[in-house]
């Protein structure tokens, strides 16, 4: 008994692990997936702002597939100060939503919104993002020689791999070619639908494997034998005391008679108990009182 309960215990708490690991960081949220994605620097004809001025622009992706919130972070394009702008708390701009971005303007002109930065790109080639405590740093790139209306970026949105890309793309995937869809490309590797097949009967019948395994074990842990369920030591020796004694045919018989009596309301006439029985006659008015009445003369 001893070991089964410590092996219930042992699944139960496993059970409840897996459960806490897939549920957990379900809703979590992190800086750390926020990413400088693209930069332009030199702004001759390309995007404008809500101001209607060409300025550099720094692009943030969050590459994370929940909301991201960017407030009270920082951003600077001088290594020795990585406090230089502030990202103000508190404003539905900052929160990025899933695989997402948000464009800040290098203007110098932080007066025209949270999005417009104290400093320009033209004077620096880095730019860092920094988590609040102004001394982690999230995400930074060096800068090479910039060339008029052509950003610098990650060729896929959040990659490791940087150049100069072919469009300027601002609030948008940097990837701009034709993007195949997994389906589209297994489609292609698998014209006839073999492999998926192949691939659908494994799944199931690997899922009937485990199941067995597990109802199989299940059984073996959680069986009780009825008969060594009380036990008491005698010395060395251990007697059994069953739980469920077996029952004779006599009883059985005995017990099934008396629920049928009780069930027809009929029962044998003794001292304690009062039977009554209902006799149905049927009514005569010969027998009658009325008629055996006299009138008494007064």
């Amino acid at each position: 008994m001893a070991k089964n309960n410590k092996i219930i215990r042992l699944s139960g708490a496993f059970l409840a692990l897996v459960l806490v690991l897939l549920a957990g960081p379900g809703t979590a949220q992190s800086s750390l997936d926020l990413k400088i994605n693209e930069v332009l620097v030199l702004n001759d004809s390309n995007f404008v702002d809500d101001y209607g001025q060409r300025s550099g622009w720094i692009e943030i992706f969050n590459s994370a597939y929940n909301t991201v919130d960017i407030g009270g972070l920082y951003l600077t394009n001088d290594p020795a100060n990585p406090t230089k702008y502030r990202i103000p708390k508190g404003n539905p701009l900052t929160k990025i939503p899933p695989r997402n971005y948000l464009l800040f303007f290098a203007d110098n002109q932080p007066t025209r919104g949270i999005q417009h930065l104290n400093f320009t790109l033209e004077e620096t080639d880095y730019i860092a993002l920094y988590e609040i405590n102004g001394r982690t740093l999230i995400d930074e790139v060096k800068l090479r020689p910039q060339t008029p209306d052509i950003s610098y970026g990650r060729l896929n949105d959040g990659s490791h791999e940087w150049g100069f890309l072919d469009k300027a793309t601002p609030r948008a995937n940097n990837y701009t070619g034709e993007i195949v869809s997994p389906g589209e490309k297994f489609a292609i590797m698998d014209p006839f639908g073999v492999g998926m097949a192949f691939v659908a009967m494994s799944v199931v019948f690997t899922a009937l494997i485990l199941l067995y395994v597990v109802f199989k074990n299940t059984k073996k842990i959680y069986a009780i034998d009825l008969k060594k369920l009380f036990t008491r030591k005698k010395g060395s020796v251990i007697i059994e005391k069953p739980m469920v004694e077996e029952i004779t045919g006599e009883v059985n018989a005995a017990i099934a008679l008396a629920l049928h009596l009780y069930i027809s309301e009929l029962h044998d006439h003794e001292e304690a108990i009062l039977t009554i029985k209902k006799v149905a006659r049927t009514y005569s008015p010969w027998s009658s009182k009325i008629y055996g009445l006299r009138n008494q003369m007064r």
